[in-house]
């Protein structure tokens, strides 16, 4: 696997920190590990999306969704279980997992459901009013009296 040295881009740029942070998480997170639990992110509009997670065999009380630092960060832990039970085959993993979002700003979460197996959750971005694009009004020039020839009666 190639490694690539952001160093440069943190000594030219200022004020860029999170997109090169960005690129060295993406570049240096090991795809294999994160692979459980299976998930889904669609867009739902321009500005909404919803990212789907597999949480079969996890009940509600079992699930944290929780927002920090413009982090998404989804956990779960299963409730010890009963020690009588037996096993012959277990395939449905419940073990516990914690699986991160990074999140854009004004991006924040709008609500969470847990349907039929899939915990659902609703993000928005929100652009503050101070931020969005506003037109400016110009103004027209004032007619000025220069342009105008002096007229002067002459006996």
């Amino acid at each position: 696997m190639r490694t690539f040295d952001l160093t440069p881009l943190y000594r030219a740029t200022v004020g860029f920190d999170q997109i090169a942070d960005l690129m060295d998480r993406a570049l240096n997170s090991d795809t294999a590990a994160q692979s459980y639990p299976p998930y889904n992110i669609e867009k739902t509009a321009d500005d909404a999306w919803r990212i789907s997670i597999a949480v079969a065999g996890f009940s509600e009380t079992e699930l944290n969704v929780e927002v920090r630092e413009n982090a998404l960060i989804v956990s779960a832990r299963k409730a010890e279980e009963d020690e009588g039970r037996k096993f012959l085959h277990r395939g449905i993993a419940t073990r516990a997992f914690e699986r991160r979002f990074q999140l854009a700003d004004h991006v924040r979460v709008t609500g969470a459901s847990h349907i039929d197996g899939m915990l659902h959750i609703d993000l928005v971005r929100e652009v503050p009013e101070a931020l969005k694009p506003r037109r400016i009004e110009i103004a027209k020039a004032p007619v000025s009296d220069t342009n105008l020839v002096e007229g002067k009666a002459v006996n």
